[in-house]
């Protein structure tokens, strides 16, 4: 959207049938499911993308704030002991949540609210700007910042500042899921994940975030763009270092430069030879840290579970343990964590008449672990209908009519995701930044990255943020005038 709004000619070529890759639809008899994230969090970033495209976000794809956001479950393993809070971005009510379970940390609840507020200011313009070399450390801004990144600190220990409660600290250090990474591992600068839930809302995209996918895909065509979907980029093109295009079965596309969105690692092994690659070698990829991975149930109803509520986060009775297996690539117990999203309670237009859809999420270990996940996706599965029953829905494997299912592996294989890790490369601080794939790519010249693989990050709002980082940098490089900034 950004390149065509710039004047520059964009060719977009998709090797799915459907744009937006993990951010899609998976559609079966009238059911709609999103593939991978499924809910919106800090739009501030893309509806100014849309802004700077001559869009209004909220008009072309319509959301919904969520109050409230999710249901935490804190499991137990005697269930009658069994708690909950509904996360709520209204303060007081959260306030009334924390001490109905914890009296002692409500009034955490306003500090950690206060302590990310100012982090964030100082760490946004920062995840905003590009790092190509070393020297950018050295900008004032970041220098200024160095002292609330606390590298001594994770995520766990940070948000224990502010509460007490084993089951509070989980309910603010949990979205180091959102990137793939255990709290006990995940740096206490990404404690800003759980303010921005808070600060600036969760919201329901009307139809899905593959909706979302689907309309920039009809405005960059708009704009002059031209989409190109069923067509697997099979190879780049090289003159010396320098990558002239792409070859796919249609034939050879030659072009000024070339914006690879693709998962980073599985693209460089599939696309580039290890000769070409100076820095990013196979070897290099392979002794990498990556994220977890997950395993995925789709799942369309007969009828609806309206006590269910929109987002649902179950924490296994043993949340360590629980993550433990994950980060050191063991089979689940008998207790998993699962993610459940009932998004027809919100928006009925996701499933026929009567009916509803189940997304659940089991984050796992990657396929380094070395597990046979289609033998342990039939061993978890009557267990997620087991956590299905302690959330209330005991009856879902008999209303059972559609029904898909995405593990490790298929990540792996079906979808090109280097090792199933479905949150790419680890955020550890050793990872991101300067030490993050650039996104001017530093092995081929003519080549950008944006998306997870490369800074800031993965995550919707992060992955857009790279997105304006690249497109800067490429129309500089082409000096082409970039779409007039945007005020805020």
């Amino acid at each position: 959207m950004l390149l065509a709004k710039a004047g520059v000619r964009v060719t977009v070529i998709e090797s799915q049938p459907h744009v937006g890759g993990r951010t899609s639809t998976l559609q079966d008899q009238g059911y709609a499911f999103d593939r991978g994230p499924t809910f919106f969090l800090y739009p501030r970033i893309l509806n100014e993308i849309f802004q700077a495209c001559g869009y209004d976000l909220p008009t072309e794809c319509p959301m919904e704030r969520l109050d409230p956001q999710y249901r935490l479950v804190f499991g137990d393993t005697d269930t009658s002991k069994q708690a909950h809070i509904d996360c709520t971005p209204d303060v007081d009510r959260m306030e009334a949540e924390i001490a109905r379970i914890a009296p002692g940390d409500a009034g955490g609840f306003r500090r950690f609210l206060s302590d990310n507020r100012s982090k964030l200011d100082h760490f946004q313009p920062i995840l905003e700007e590009p790092f190509y070399k070393l020297t950018d450390f050295l900008r004032p801004n970041v220098l200024k910042s160095a002292g609330l990144v606390r590298p001594w600190r994770s995520l766990h220990r940070e948000v224990g500042r502010f509460f007490k409660d084993p089951r509070l600290n989980l309910a603010f250090t949990f979205q180091g899921k959102y990137l793939g990474m255990s709290p006990f591992q995940c740096p206490s600068l990404f404690s800003i994940l759980a303010y921005l839930e808070y600060e600036y809302g969760v919201f329901h995209p009307i139809g899905g975030c593959g909706a979302v996918s689907r309309r920039m895909a009809e405005l960059v065509e708009e704009l002059g763009g031209e989409v190109r979907t069923g067509e697997p980029v099979e190879e780049l093109l090289f003159e010396g270092s320098r990558v002239v295009g792409v070859r796919t079965d249609h034939g050879e596309q030659r072009a000024d430069a070339v914006v690879i969105n693709a998962d980073f690692a599985a693209a460089m092994h599939r696309l580039a030879p290890n000769t070409k690659r100076k820095r990013w070698t196979d070897a290099r990829l392979a002794s990498k840290k990556y994220s977890c991975s997950t395993l995925m149930f789709y799942w369309g109803l007969e009828g609806t579970q309206p006590d269910l509520p929109h987002h649902t986060i179950y924490l296994s009775s043993d949340y360590r343990q629980n993550l433990a297996d994950i980060e050191e690539g063991r089979p689940l117990g008998p207790d998993p964590s699962v993610y459940v999203q009932n998004a027809c309670v919100t928006d009925p237009s996701l499933a026929p008449e009567g009916c509803s859809t189940l997304y659940v999420l089991v984050p796992t270990a990657n396929i380094a672990s070395g597990i046979d996940w289609a033998a342990e996706r039939d061993r978890l599965r009557p267990a997620v209908f087991e956590q299905l029953s302690k959330l209330g829905v005991p009856d879902a494997e008999s209303r059972l009519r559609v029904e898909h299912v995405i593990t490790p592996t298929d990540w792996h294989e079906g979808h090109r995701i280097y090792r199933g890790a479905t949150f790419n490369l680890a955020h550890s601080l050793d990872q991101m930044l300067y030490w993050r794939p650039h996104n001017r790519f530093e092995d081929f010249e003519g080549t950008y990255l944006v998306g997870g693989g490369t800074h800031p990050g993965s995550g919707l709002p992060t992955i857009y943020s790279s997105a304006r980082i690249t497109t800067d940098t490429l129309l500089a490089d082409l000096g082409v005038a970039s779409a007039p900034a945007v005020v805020a």
